[in-house]
């Protein structure tokens, strides 16, 4: 799908590269807590390094809104960073400006060093042209390995790689897009796709695209409600609003047999009881998918040749309520079939699980992850490509 070139290809000798990485890792009483997103980028790192290139690390954390705030400083990171390569990470606080500069120009082989946070200057999420420049000239080559930013455009990702020439993914970014392109171009079929979650207007789009191409599409979770109603099943119109029901309808008429819906759902009445769906009652939290559900899904999982999932299938951090998600992440990992897993939630709960290991490959990505599986292209991949036809 995608024609990119990509770190392994590059010349990095004697080169400062600008490496834009996601390091948007929590933080609890000024020391990262979970160290994941740090490890997933470095054989990129330790790639540039040993081909004699001196990375400079970029990345956001959180939301500071374009100021600077203390608490969201990098410092903490690029101190996990040393500890986990054994090598010093440099560190300025700053992302542009003098010091950034005088700290870029004297790197040394085998040196590395990270930036302030990105989302202190305004300029990042903006796209200014402005920082963008700055941010280049910082450097002689760029690489993008932030699979999990790749669906915005800002200065890091976008905007940079019109000032410099020499650009490429990394090693990250390479997993990321391989795994979602063959899933979503030539799978294993039959394809399997569970979609779950709360918030139906973030996938939506998602789903249109999926159903075009899935064998199979399990619906749990609030993702379901649209649907059911478009059926003509009364789920309680604050369930279900008019255009996701309008979308849906479509679906069901183009595509009536891969589209596989619950029969039940947990409810909480006091505590977990579970109801028909054309039973649901309206001052009740539907918090679960009920057992003939669980059934009828982890059946169509194990037929599975390709299992794509994103969302979990209720409330599953509450108690009682955790059965269809922790069910259907069983389901995927006993299962043969090649399975790709991408969003917070989901990940969450293969870690809550113990499964993360008997998945073939866990997404770094939530928004990226959902926009690639919608069919859209990201725009710093598109970046990319742009740098890689033009090169």
């Amino acid at each position: 799908m995608n024609s990119i070139r990509y770190v392994d290809q590059m010349d990095l000798d004697g080169k400062r590269v600008l490496l834009r990485v996601d390091l948007n890792v929590p933080l609890r009483n000024g020391v990262v807590a979970d160290d994941s997103r740090i490890l997933a980028v470095l054989p990129t790192i330790e790639h540039i390094i040993g081909e004699g290139g001196m990375p400079i690390i970029t990345s956001h954390l959180d939301r500071p809104g374009g100021k600077r705030v203390p608490e969201l400083s990098l410092r903490p990171v690029s101190e996990r960073l040393s500890e986990l390569t054994g090598d010093k990470v440099a560190f300025v606080d700053e992302v542009t400006g003098p010091k950034a500069e005088a700290a870029a120009s004297s790197l040394k082989e085998g040196s590395m060093l990270m930036l302030e946070n990105l989302r202190f200057d305004p300029g990042e999420e903006v796209n200014d042209e402005s920082f963008a420049r700055s941010l280049a000239s910082l450097a002689d080559a760029y690489v993008d390995d932030a699979f999990a930013n790749a669906h915005r455009a800002h200065a890091s990702n976008v905007g940079v790689t019109r000032f410099i020439d020499d650009v490429a993914g990394g090693l990250l970014m390479k997993k990321e897009l391989q795994a979602l392109e063959g899933v979503l171009v030539a799978p294993e079929r039959p394809l399997v796709v569970a979609i779950g979650g709360a918030k139906v207007s973030s996938k939506i789009a998602t789903i249109e695209h999926l159903s075009k191409i899935a064998d199979r599409l399990l619906l749990g979770g609030a993702m379901a409600f649209p649907f059911l109603r478009a059926k003509g099943i009364d789920v309680g119109d604050h369930r279900a609003d008019g255009e996701a029901v309008e979308r849906a309808k479509r679906m069901l008429d183009e595509r009536p047999g891969s589209l596989v819906l619950p029969e039940d759902f947990a409810v909480d009445d006091g505590g977990r009881r579970e109801v028909d769906v054309t039973g649901l009652p309206e001052d009740m939290n539907v918090l679960d998918i009920g057992p003939r559900t669980i059934d009828k899904f982890a059946s169509e999982l194990k037929a599975a040749g390709t299992i794509v999932w994103n969302g979990p299938m209720g409330k599953f951090e509450e108690e009682g309520f955790d059965v269809g998600t922790r069910m259907v992440a069983k389901a995927i990992s006993a299962s043969p079939a090649y399975s790709l897993v991408g969003g917070g939630d989901t990940n969450a709960a293969l870690d809550r699980y113990e499964v993360r290991d008997r998945i073939s490959y866990v997404s770094t990505g939530g928004g990226a992850f959902l926009e690639m599986l919608s069919g859209r292209e990201l725009p710093a991949v598109k970046a990319l490509v742009r740098q890689t036809v033009n090169a």
